[in-house]
């Protein structure tokens, strides 16, 4: 059976969230949109390790990519995913904003 992507939740307020996501071996984030009831939502995502092949972060608009580790995004409004991760494991450190709510 293959691992599961672990979350922890580091920090979590109504217009903040912090999480520490490990995504295995084997898995894939397929294209999306995240889904909000109001307002914006940022993601500033930071790659703690990359894997050592796949696990590609493809985003249809960053804010900006700083040396393909550190992500800006608007997750509410550009399709993303993640290329699957043939060797490794993938360490994330996402920080979650919401604003105009």
């Amino acid at each position: 059976m293959a691992e599961k992507v672990r979350t922890r939740i580091l920090f979590r307020s109504k217009r903040l969230n912090i999480y520490l996501v490990r995504y295995p071996q084997g898995h894939k984030v397929v294209p999306h949109i995240d889904m909000i009831a109001k307002g914006r939502l940022y993601k500033l995502n930071c790659v703690l390790a990359k894997p050592k092949a796949g696990g590609e972060f493809i985003c249809e608009k960053n804010i900006f990519n700083l040396f393909g580790r550190v992500y800006l995004f608007r997750p509410d409004l550009h399709q993303h995913r993640v290329s699957k991760i043939e060797r490794g494991n993938r360490w994330l450190l996402s920080f979650a904003l919401t604003s105009g709510q």
